[in-house]
């Protein structure tokens, strides 16, 4: 059967054809906002309505505190008070404000999980010159390959005024992260009574560009570059991990290498992805848990929901102090609630539904997403019964230092084994993170692995 179509009909599919391979970016007028009624980065300027979320001053300046021999920095916000406590007899008041998964921490454990109230503070800042590449970005980063990769992107926050799920997805991916650092830190997966024992690992994280033999006129595909390597207990010691993220996993899929130091080889690692298991972490969560949520987004569906005012971890300063042990703040079922803080701010609402026939075990996820430091702060993580399983929560901080929002732990709560996993602890480690430290291309290759792995 012959099809026929008018010039109309097939312009239109022309546009279509179009719009699947390569996503239109916003145009100038809507990009001008960027700085004025926008934070540089997006986030709207003003405060909410009722007063309890100030405008966007700045964020915090470098000199906001001081650093320690070791590199940790001073709480900016040690004077704040408690404005109120959420707990499990009073969570009915605040329910508006709260996620799935913080409510059901509230009836998993009524007796010990509570969330202290701050005020809000819109301390998230970044280098000028990330705002600069921001605002290039807003006209010229585009998707491609529907939704699953970037063209005419630099640095950071490729879509400031998102149109897409996919677009504030790939704000969380490629948000800036200080170019380059190392950071010594320590992941525990608890037992329900409290019991933990401690994996120590050194990462590295460095994108292309501050590599010291980058070269821009062959910009290649990888996002950023990430090696980890085990430390202890030793019988995993001298394990270590090379990922090379790239921009696009569908059209290049990540690549991974794994050195074992029990057998002295280094392998290619598929199994790095999706739902592969995560580093030592005893089954509590799978590759894509890792920075809350990373990897390829083709396996999902997406649907952005909007923006919500929700309870959300910030200026963690508190749970990062270099005088805690770890024995403070790991407790049975959760994080010690005496050192949280949690404040009150504006965030993205996006949903992931798994594709008829894709695998994950995870069926959906629902992202919150900081309009500010475009992390994610907490993901609700669901089986394939529809049966929320995991809430994940990242205790955001600001390096502000450096001007990076990062996070000083992330979370993972399984509701249903009682169990949780708590990465990036540093308390009682040598140092805080070490940023912008210099590297070389050579240096994350897997002929490098054998010599990372030494114990």
């Amino acid at each position: 059967m012959t099809s026929h179509k008018t010039p109309l009909q097939r312009v239109v599919l022309a546009l279509a054809l179009l719009a699947g391979n390569a996503l239109a970016a916003v145009p100038a007028q809507e990009a001008a906002r960027l700085g004025g009624s926008l934070t540089p980065v997006g986030a709207e300027k003003a405060g909410n309505a009722a007063g309890s979320i100030p405008a966007w001053d700045g964020g915090l300046p470098v000199d906001a505190g001081r650093a320690d021999a070791r590199g940790f920095l001073g709480d900016p916000y040690a004077g704040d008070a408690v404005l109120f406590t959420i707990t499990a007899q009073n969570v009915e008041q605040y329910r508006q404000n709260l996620t799935p998964g913080q409510l059901a921490m509230f009836r998993r454990y009524p007796d010990s999980f509570r969330m202290p109230v701050y005020p809000s503070r819109r301390s998230a800042s970044l280098p000028a010159e990330v705002y600069a590449a921001t605002a290039r970005n807003a006209t010229r980063t585009r998707l491609v390959d529907g939704g699953n990769g970037l063209e005419g992107f630099e640095t950071a926050n490729p879509f400031p005024i998102p149109q897409s799920a996919e677009e504030v997805i790939w704000n969380h991916l490629t948000r800036y992260r200080g170019g380059s650092v190392r950071r010594y830190i320590t992941q525990a997966t608890p037992q329900p009574n409290g019991a933990y024992n401690l994996v120590h690992f050194t990462d590295e994280f460095v994108f292309p560009t501050r590599l010291r033999d980058y070269d821009p006129s062959r910009p290649g595909n990888v996002l950023f570059y990430f090696r980890q390597r085990v430390t202890a207990p030793a019988r995993l010691a001298g394990n270590v991990l090379l990922v090379h993220e790239t921009l696009n996993q569908v059209k290049e899929p990540r690549l991974a290498w794994l050195y074992n130091a029990g057998q002295r080889r280094v392998r290619r690692a598929p199994q790095v992805a999706y739902d592969g298991p995560g580093t030592a972490a005893d089954g509590m969560r799978t590759s894509d848990n890792l920075d809350m949520y990373n990897g390829a987004l083709d396996r999902y569906d997406w649907q952005l929901v909007g923006k919500k005012e929700i309870y959300i971890p910030y200026n963690s300063h508190r749970l990062d102090a270099p005088t805690l042990k770890y024995a403070e703040v790991i407790k049975p079922g959760h994080l010690n609630p005496a050192l949280t803080r949690y404040e009150l701010h504006r965030v993205w609402h996006v949903t992931a539904t798994l594709k008829s026939g894709a695998r994950h075990i995870y069926a959906r996820r629902d992202f919150y997403i900081d309009e500010d430091s475009w992390q994610a702060a907490l993901i609700d993580h669901y089986d394939g019964r529809g049966t929320l399983w995991r809430v994940a929560e990242a205790h955001a901080i600001n390096y502000y230092d450096k001007q990076v929002p990062w996070y000083a732990v992330e979370t993972l709560y399984d509701l249903l084994n009682g169990r949780y996993l708590a990465l990036g602890m540093k308390n009682e480690e040598r140092s805080a993170y070490e940023f912008g430290f210099s590297a070389s291309a050579g240096e994350f290759t897997p002929a490098a692995l054998r010599q990372a792995g030494v114990r």
